[in-house]
């Protein structure tokens, strides 16, 4: 029986669906190889036009025809028409901003088609060129997930491999098919490459249960294993096919197999063996689970006070206080309001930067709105601007505008909890280019390792291309030589909710973007550090009527 059936209930009728990629005959655009394709996927909300970005696939090097191996998972609702949009690009730089790469090809259609049909394939075409110019295919396959918190860790090596050149050992990795109810076998994973050896040792990996075979332990993986080459024509050694059941009873080795090698010579056995010497199921903890086990998040809140943004006493100022909230109040009134519901205290630290403070007009970079040296602490969103408006009167707007003291201060408190029981979000709100980007990153890269995520809402009409390099969603942030441990950062610019008609709306949907990454962000530290939730406590909150909520429902 379906865990979801629950007698004398009701039910949202929704389905989580996984979306595989792929990608055939793409039109190059460098000279001297082949691209380097991402794709990525965008919504359109249900009665909106606009198009929101969704997912983004890793890099797959050197190919025009990739199958990525980042799934996109999604509820499939039927009465909805959930429209989708694929975009493919080559990727050229580390910058995580698209307009800095080169567009393959364009493609849209919706999710109930995919549903339908579980896989198609749409023409890409060039933005704007309509689909006379056609720039190969995108391939999507779609699967119902099963409701499944399991993953595997898994760790192989291989013993003896085929030598596949004249000179040298081969390069050897490993990819991991799932193989869906239509007969196909989609990429779910793939190792690193090992250079230059016979007898490859390869590291551990997890990955969902479901991602894998459905949660279902008796279905086929095939293992396919591959002589890396420059040119991304990889050589096949072999390929095997196991099932979770056969590694959770202990079979361990298996014979890699080239099929071609079968046919034209009856002599040959294998090409090498690959053993498993790691299988564990564990249970995948969610951002709900340490919640329920009393995980708190700690909201700081960062405010740029440069003078860039203008006279406050001038109407054209982005901090200028009237009636009407301006857009740092509105962006602190929209995360603020779900952040506090899962502080217990409601107090957040505020910190200003790039202002010159009273009684002497010393230059700060990290100092407390509410002016209290000894007390940087705002009781709920309503104290936050209250003292966000009594500041702007005291202050001299100034500059410049640094980040690395902020974020180095809140990483200081993050340092000081790493048992599971703290989260640390830092959401800084500014209208300008960094003037401190190496020690920025810097910063970043070392706030990586903490329980600690970093929200930059850019306010106002700058040039923002700078903040795309530090949200690194497509290549990690390094410095120094050390990369980040994990991506901490989501940039967004308030300008694209600005123009909403509905103010209200426009702080939800604020909210909800530069929200979305929190909960992987914070499951992502949880793992790593090895940290499972504590159990679920069994405490009644007595919560207070919200006098916004009982206006709404009359």
């Amino acid at each position: 029986m379906s865990s979801t059936f629950r007698p004398g209930t009701a039910a949202e009728p929704t389905s989580e669906v996984e979306l595989t990629l792929s990608c055939r005959g793409l039109q190059g655009k460098d000279l001297l190889s082949k691209s380097d394709p991402m794709c990525v996927t965008y919504i359109q909300p249900v009665g909106e036009s606009r198009w929101v970005e969704y997912h983004r696939t890793e890099v797959a090097y050197n190919t025009h025809e990739p199958d990525f191996a980042s799934k996109l998972q999604m509820s499939y609702r039927f009465e909805e028409q959930q429209l989708l949009k694929f975009e493919v690009y080559d990727i050229d730089s580390s910058s995580s901003n698209l307009e800095d790469h080169d567009i393959l090809g364009v493609a849209a259609c919706s999710l109930g088609q995919i549903i339908s049909n579980r896989k198609v394939q749409l023409p890409l075409s060039q933005r704007g060129l309509g689909t006379k110019h056609q720039q190969g295919c995108v391939i999507i396959i779609a699967e119902e997930l099963v409701a499944l918190k399991d993953e595997v860790v898994v760790q192989f090596s291989g013993t003896k491999l085929d030598k596949m050149r004249f000179f040298g050992k081969p390069d050897p990795f490993l990819v991991f098919h799932k193989s869906l109810e239509s007969g196909d076998y989609v990429v779910v994973h793939k190792t690193e490459v090992l250079k230059s050896t016979l007898n490859p040792r390869w590291q551990k990996f997890s990955i969902p249960v479901r991602t894998l075979c459905n949660g279902d332990y008796d279905r086929n993986i095939k293992v396919a294993c591959y002589d890396w080459n420059s040119n991304g024509n990889h050589s096949l050694i072999g390929e095997f096919f196991i099932t979770l059941r056969q590694l959770s009873e202990g079979h361990a080795v298996f014979q890699c197999v080239h099929p071609e090698k079968v046919k034209k010579n009856s002599s040959y056995t294998h090409s090498g063996e690959i053993s498993c010497n790691l299988f564990e199921v564990q249970r995948m903890h969610t951002f709900m689970d340490y919640i329920k086990g009393g995980t708190q998040l700690h909201c700081s809140i960062g405010i740029d006070f440069t003078g860039s943004n203008g006279n406050p006493a001038s109407p054209q100022s982005l901090h200028y206080i009237s009636s009407v909230p301006n857009a740092y109040e509105r962006a602190i009134q929209a995360v603020g309001d779900i952040i506090q519901d899962y502080d217990s205290d409601k107090l957040f630290p505020v910190l200003g930067f790039g202002a010159r403070l009273p009684p002497d007009g010393t230059v700060s970079h990290e100092f407390f709105v509410n002016m209290n040296p000894t007390n940087p602490y705002c009781r709920e969103v309503i104290g936050v601007l209250e003292a966000y408006r009594n500041c702007i009167r005291q202050v001299q707007l100034y500059g410049p505008t640094n980040f690395s003291p902020i974020i180095n201060h809140v990483a200081r408190f993050a340092n000081t909890y790493g048992d599971g029981s703290s989260y640390f979000i830092l959401l800084i709100l500014t209208d300008g280019v960094i003037s401190d980007m190496p020690q920025t990153i810097q910063a970043i890269v070392s706030a990586s390792a903490l329980p600690m995520s970093i929200i930059i809402v850019g306010i106002g009409c700058a040039d923002f291309s700078a903040m795309q390099v530090l949200d690194a969603d497509t290549v990690a942030l390094k410095s120094g030589g050390v990369h980040a441990v994990r991506d901490i950062v989501q940039f967004v610019p308030f300008n694209r909710f600005a123009s909403e008609g509905d103010p209200h709306m426009a702080g939800q949907r604020l909210a909800r973007e530069v929200l979305a990454e929190i909960p992987t962000q914070f499951t992502s530290y949880m793992k790593a550090n090895n940290i499972v939730p504590r159990p679920p406590q069994e405490t009644v909150a007595a919560l207070p009527p919200d006098p916004n909520l009982i206006l709404t429902a009359m």
